[in-house]
């Protein structure tokens, strides 16, 4: 995966932010849990589920290193209310995981897994989405551990904690199922213009029963 270079990015304006969100000049760490240690000769990321041939698909570090870069850029909204708006991600895209194993025509959502049984649920459209991208680096640096080093997803269409820290796998399902944050209130689809923060805000057809 070749080295990115860092560059100028638009300058944030308000008018960008989505309703109730707050602009933030700096990253603030945020996660649940401790921050894990990166063991690269134990590290494998994985596709599972309803795969196209039925098997798994797995990388090692080295293997999913040398992937195709690509950087995108792309704002980060924090359910607890700040943006941080015109971040450059650098990574794997989402699609070209897709590309290489590619899902079952019935798939319909992933769930997104991370150390510690962490996990998102995302709908395939979110999970393919051009912006979406296994991210390594941020504005040509590599993400710090306690920012999801190796290895944390990005979909800035949705609300952050949609593109979990210190990912290990995608699994390809067939049918909606709740993420750990979902299973705990938040809201199951997370869009942040439209404020979807938490599960009572949601109408029928948004997601799975709690």
């Amino acid at each position: 995966m070749g080295q990115p270079e860092s560059r100028d990015h638009r300058a944030p304006q308000e008018s960008e932010l989505p309703p109730g969100q707050r602009l933030q000049r700096g990253w603030p760490v945020t996660h649940y849990g401790p921050v894990p240690k990166f063991k690269p000769d134990r590290w494998e990321f994985r596709v599972f589920g309803a795969t196209a041939d039925g098997e798994k698909h797995c990388w090692n570090h080295e293997e999913f290193s040398a992937l195709p870069f690509t950087t995108v850029v792309g704002d980060l909204h924090c359910v607890t209310k700040f943006s941080m708006l015109g971040a450059e991600w650098g990574g794997v895209s989402a699609r070209t995981v897709v590309e290489l194993a590619p899902p079952s025509p019935a798939v319909t959502h992933v769930m997104v897994w991370a150390e510690y049984g962490f996990s998102a649920n995302l709908r395939l459209a979110d999970f393919t989405a051009e912006r979406t991208v296994f991210a390594t680096h941020k504005d040509g640096e590599p993400l710090t551990a306690e920012h999801g080093f190796p290895l944390r997803l990005v979909v800035p269409q949705l609300y952050a904690w949609k593109g979990p820290k210190w990912v290990r796998g995608v699994e390809y399902m067939t049918a909606d199922r709740r993420g750990f944050w979902e299973e705990r209130g938040y809201h199951n689809l997370g869009d942040p213009w439209k404020e979807q923060r938490y599960s009572y805000q949601e109408e029928p057809g948004d997601g799975p029963e709690l």
